[in-house]
């Protein structure tokens, strides 16, 4: 049956996914099935969004419920679970209010809109990101990101982009124009192979913007919704140093409706009447379903206390990792990580690997036949994105068989 899917795929599906050869049926918690019956681990979490695993049976009910009840309305109408979850949204960050809409991307084009709009009058648009940052696959998506080969082939971009090393303020402050209007930043690179945002960065750049009247943006599609341990990764980051600091607008996706898709952008209490009615809209944005979704991820993510295990399993993930990166050194370069958000820099050049891949992909398909999934990033690193109800158990058996994985290749 795998094979037969498989081939459908390659007649009918556009080829812009690079698959794995593995055809997934079924799944639940942190395991997932393929149609042939073998059992995988899922440390991947789907690029983290299933923040909750597979098929969670409350996820299912409010699905079902919902479904039965008002599936979509359009943004012309008033319903509650919206409203719930704007203010569910809002309490966890600031004074602000929410856009709604269906995907990363799609948060990120909202907040690039923001800012040309708020420097419109002063002729600013240009927005600072970081090199080997990631911030979606529309034409401003992609005019936005710090990485070339996502790039390629679809000249000419969105004017407007000044891409510097990430963590340099310095290298910010000298990139500044007249025409400057935002800086927009993640506050753990994702795609870019797991690379944090310092606290003295984050401070350095909400001084730098309030001195020039810049938007700070903070892009949390992958680093946010309790990844890191807190709601947004600036709150992991910064702790006790985080006094007033906010951002002025925040991008969420991902795990925002642990698998249904749903994006979201908080706007600063400041500038929430920049984008005014006819300057933006979604006609899935925030619908019922979605709303619905999302607003019960969030009462069990508080309910179950899983920004803590986030972090406690985080912290026993990476301290265990450290430990076999002085088993095998060669193997394994470089551990990083923030609650479940971990990059594990591996080496390459093993035997029985396929040379004309990258050592990331390498490994996660060397990890397929171990019984695990994860996700690559950049050239070499693999990332673990796990669910935030994933056991201590769960972790301490992806462990076993990363080390598995590890000897196997060196032997």
């Amino acid at each position: 049956m795998s094979q037969e899917i498989q081939d459908r795929f390659k007649q009918f599906v556009a080829p812009t996914y690079g698959r794995f050869p593995i055809t997934l049926d079924r799944g639940e918690g942190a395991f997932v099935w393929d149609t042939d019956g073998k059992r995988y681990l899922d440390l991947g979490g789907g690029i983290a969004v299933n923040c909750l695993g597979h098929a969670h049976p409350e996820i299912s009910q409010a699905l079902a419920e919902q479904s039965a009840k008002l599936l979509h309305c359009t943004n012309f109408y008033y319903f509650d679970g919206q409203a719930k979850l704007a203010e569910n949204l809002a309490k966890r960050i600031g004074p602000g209010r929410l856009f709604f809409c269906n995907s990363g991307a799609e948060s990120s084009e909202v907040m690039i809109k923001l800012s040309r709009r708020f420097g419109q009058a002063e002729g600013r648009f240009e927005i600072i990101t970081a090199e080997n940052s990631f911030h979606g696959r529309t034409m401003a998506g992609i005019s936005a990101t710090g990485q070339a080969k996502v790039k390629e082939g679809f000249a000419p971009l969105l004017q407007g982009f000044t891409h510097v090393p990430n963590n340099d303020i310095d290298a910010v402050r000298s990139a500044i124009t007249p025409a400057t209007v935002a800086v927009m930043i993640e506050g753990v690179q994702g795609e870019g192979g797991i690379h944090p945002a310092s606290a003295e960065y984050l401070l350095g750049l909400r001084a730098l913007c309030d001195e020039h009247n810049l938007l700070l943006l903070w892009d949390g599609v992958q680093c946010g919704h309790f990844r890191t341990g807190s709601f947004q990764s600036f709150q992991s980051i910064l702790g006790d140093q985080i006094g007033d600091f906010l951002p002025d607008a925040v991008g969420m996706a991902k795990a925002l409706g642990g698998g249904f898709p749903m994006g979201a952008v908080w706007i600063s209490e400041q500038h929430a009447e920049v984008l005014g009615p006819g300057t933006h809209g979604s006609t899935f944005g925030g619908n019922p379903l979605a709303c619905t979704v999302a607003n019960k991820i969030l009462e069990v993510i508080d309910r179950d206390n899983l920004a803590a295990n986030a972090r406690e399993l985080g912290q026993f993930f990476v301290d265990e990792l450290a430990k076999l990166r002085e088993k095998y050194p060669v193997a394994i370069r470089e551990v990083r990580g923030l609650g479940l958000m971990i990059g594990i820099e591996m080496g390459d050049g093993f035997g029985s690997f396929d040379d004309s891949k990258t050592a990331s992909v390498q490994w996660v398909t060397a990890l397929h036949e171990t019984g695990m999934l994860t996700i690559p990033a950049d050239s070499s690193v693999v990332r673990f994105l796990p669910p935030l109800n994933l056991t201590r158990a769960e972790a301490q058996a992806g462990l076993d068989m990363f080390e598995q994985t590890v000897q196997k290749a060196i032997e």
